[in-house]
């Protein structure tokens, strides 16, 4: 089989942690794996899955309409060549003349119930895709309930097959930290000895931030010694962002950290007071999961698939910014309830591994193969 991974960029968000994390674990179960990647992934990839036939391609897939013609002409050429049964299409788009059966992840439903926190250009092209992935895929991949609750209401396509397959968490990166390592992330981030309150993920509508940063300064600002909000990843299109920045008390301190190496975030996740992810709905949540794995008090909301992955092993909080500050503040005045919470967090997040990911990955493969070889005969 073949997983299409030139999707992913070049930043590890949570789209590629998935599409790394999974070609691991399904080369270490043993699958008879080729991943197509972009040049600059060939090693990485050839390390990850070391049993695994790793191709680059030729030609530029670095934007995502040379992307999305190389996938449509070139992609059910080379799947072709290379006898390829199956084809994992794991964001959205797939090979629609491909010659094998066809498996595509779909993330979540937003761009359809909530296209405003998308751009109207993104909204349109993923909207699009998931309808096309839904009428012509042997079958399709969503990693949580609510997912697929979203999907069968908004798009609307009879007959589509969708499986819910949960993501998992790399243990090896996100794991309780050592001292040494939520120094490193402290340094990295440039807090010296300051308690904070840290969000990871990109600054983009979805993820609430703005309603965080209100409430954080809502929740904080009378405090003698108020900790730090450290904002974590890759820079979005939130314009309200800056807004609610500008509209912080100056005597808080606000840190955009940017996006941070992957060996410090199980410091920064682990190290925080809080780690506050109040977003307005997720496909999974995996930076919940990561901060749970971290050992971390999380604060998150009760949208879509997130109460899937928190269970009772997380607080949470609406998504306005009174919300937000009053299930913050009770946080931070409770030492005794973040350790519960980040107790309990642990021990859940062990319930989600990429190895059990895979071999679920692998029966719907098999599934969609079947069904595949069923329609041609």
């Amino acid at each position: 089989m073949l997983i299409d991974a030139t999707a992913v960029p070049a930043d590890r968000g949570g789209v590629g942690r998935y599409v790394d994390s999974l070609v691991a674990a399904l080369d270490e179960i043993g699958t008879a794996l080729t991943v197509m990647c972009q040049p600059r992934d060939v090693r990485l990839y050839a390390e990850l899955a070391p049993h695994a036939r790793v191709v680059g391609t030729a030609e530029s897939t670095s934007t995502r309409t040379a992307r999305l013609t190389w996938e449509q002409t070139t992609l059910p050429r080379m799947i072709r060549r290379l006898g390829i049964d199956v084809v994992h299409s794991p964001h959205y788009t797939m090979p629609l003349a491909s010659s094998a059966a066809s498996v595509v992840t779909l993330h979540d439903a937003t761009f359809f119930t909530d296209a405003v926190l998308h751009s109207s250009v993104k909204a349109r092209f993923f909207r699009a895709w998931t309808v096309a992935a839904l009428r012509r895929a042997s079958l399709c991949v969503v990693p949580s309930a609510a997912t697929a609750r979203e999907l069968a209401r908004v798009a609307r396509v009879p007959g589509a097959e969708l499986e819910i397959i949960q993501h998992g968490v790399d243990e090896e990166r996100f794991h309780p930290p050592a001292p040494e390592e939520v120094r490193a992330a402290r340094d990295a981030v440039g807090l010296g000895d300051m308690p904070y309150v840290a969000f990871l993920g990109a600054l983009e509508p979805r993820k609430n931030v703005p309603a965080l940063i209100r409430g954080f300064s809502l929740a904080v600002a009378q405090r003698p010694a108020p900790p730090a909000l450290v904002l974590a990843g890759q820079p979005g299109w939130d314009s309200q962002v800056e807004k609610a920045l500008d509209a912080a008390p100056h005597r808080l301190r606000v840190i955009r950290a940017g996006y941070l190496p992957f060996d410090t975030l199980a410091g920064f996740l682990g190290g925080a007071e809080v780690v506050a992810y109040p977003s307005l709905g997720e496909g999974f949540g995996l930076p919940v999961l990561e901060a749970m794995a971290s050992g971390a008090c999380v604060l998150t909301t009760r949208r879509l698939a997130l109460p899937e992955v928190g269970g009772d092993a997380v607080a949470y909080c609406g998504v306005g910014a009174g919300d937000v500050a009053a299930a913050l503040r009770e946080l931070l005045d409770d030492p005794s309830r973040r350790a519960v919470l980040a107790e309990a967090a642990q021990r859940r997040a062990k319930e989600f591994s990429w190895a059990t990911s895979a071999g679920r990955h692998r029966e719907a493969y098999d599934r969609a193969w079947h069904k595949h070889r069923a329609g041609r005969g």
